[in-house]
Order: C-alpha cells, then structure tokens, then sequence
C-alpha cells in the first residue's frame, strides 16, 4: 500500500493500518472523480458513495472537498518525489561503477546519491529529464492530477505560487546530493526558477493538446538545459 502523507488538511491522521487504508480509498475515489465530473460538481457524499466508506469517514479526515483536494495534492508530490527518486536510482544502476565515489557534502538521508557532472551515470542532465519525465507521465496518467496538480489549481483555473515553492524545496533536498552541490539558497533560487518555466511551459503544451504538445515540451526541455548548464555549469567551475 502507498502511504498517504499526513497533510496539513487533514482532521486527524491515520493511526491504523485499516484507518490508512481507508484514506488512501477515499484519496483514489477523490481522484477518479474529478477525471469524470470536475472539481465544481465533486461532493463529499460523492467521494463516499465511490470509496464504499461511510461519509463520517470522510468527515473524519477532511472538513469539505477543498481539503480533499488539498490532501490529494499532496500525495502528487510524495508520489513525485518517489518517481524522480526510482528513476534516478535506476539510471545509476545502469553505471554501478561510479557510485563507488562518497557521498556529497552535506548530503541528508533521502537525498539521491549521484556521480558528479561529467559522468556517465549522472549529473543535472539525468537529474533533470527523470523530473520533467516524471512530471509529464503523472500529467498524463495520474487520476486527477490535471485538475489539482500539487495544488496549483486550486481553487480551479488559478495558479498559486506556494506549490510552485515546496516542490522546489523538495527538489533542493531530493537532489543536492545527486548533483553534488550544497542544498543552499543560491540552488533553491535555481531551482526555483526552472520549476516556475517548466510549470508554465508544460501547462501551454497541455492546453495546446491533452496529451502535451510535443513541440512546446521539447523547446521547454532546451530552455531548461540551456539555463541549467550555464547557471550549474559555471558554479561547479569556480
């Protein structure tokens, strides 16, 4: 089973393993709802009829839908966070040979051990595709994830700057090991600014197709490359 995280929206968080169970029923039927009927017409009674759960469940985890909407949010970025971390630990088993270096300075647990730039098994370069991959398959798959995001849509249609901030924290943490660089403020400004690009850039694309317009994601991704390898490239020589 997937944990759910215990975000801030919730009333009380699960104790039992039965107890997360059913949040995480009551998070997928969330999900599945707002792909079939949309954030307006979604209702906590719906949510329960869906999940086979009395509606005190639900009122025992959230107070309305926006709450709902706020936890599902935050599962996206746990889920995230995991994807990029998989995807990056697979990369590195493809080259065993270069993760006999130590790890960085400063590296925390749940960081992502990586090669330094330049090697075959590492650098920004992977670090940067396994999170706009990663980004892009939730966007195409991940029930509910086009309407709520990591809770950039919230309320529906407006775009809030603090998830745009925690997934770039999260990202500071996830990969400042990976990429061999202290996890400072001059990462998290970095970060930062190719989070806001590509969350801009990637909703143009998905507004131009469903699907992402092919086109618009691979200008995104040289845009990207293009700024991360001047701004990483030239701190990592001084």
């Amino acid at each position: 089973m997937t944990s759910v995280h215990h975000a801030t929206s919730l009333r009380r968080a699960p104790v039992q393993q039965r107890s997360a169970e059913r949040l995480t029923r009551i998070l997928d039927a969330c999900a599945d709802l707002l792909d079939e009927i949309g954030y307006d017409a979604l209702s906590t009674r719906a949510v329960a009829q869906r999940a086979g759960v009395p509606i005190g469940s639900v009122y025992r985890f959230f107070g309305n839908k926006r709450a709902m909407a706020d936890a599902l949010a935050q599962r996206n970025l746990e889920r995230y966070t995991e994807r990029v971390k998989e995807r990056l630990k697979e990369r590195l088993r493809e080259t065993p040979a270069e993760t006999a270096k130590g790890p960085a300075k400063g590296q925390a647990e749940g960081q992502a051990a990586g090669p330094a730039e330049g090697s075959a098994g590492g650098g920004w370069r992977v670090a940067m595709d396994a999170v706009l991959d990663e980004y892009l398959e939730m966007k195409r798959t991940a029930p509910g994830f086009s309407l709520v995001d990591f809770g950039n849509q919230i309320p529906l249609g407006a775009r809030q700057a603090g998830p745009n901030h925690r997934v770039a924290d999260r990202l500071v943490h996830l990969l400042s090991g990976h990429l061999r660089r202290e996890p400072d403020d001059d990462l998290r400004r970095v970060f930062l600014v190719a989070v806001e690009t590509a969350d801009t850039l990637v909703q143009l694309a998905f507004r131009v197709d469903p699907q992402g317009d092919e086109k618009i994601i691979e200008e995104a991704r040289e845009l990207l490359r293009a700024y991360l390898g001047r701004v990483l490239e030239s701190t990592t020589r001084r």
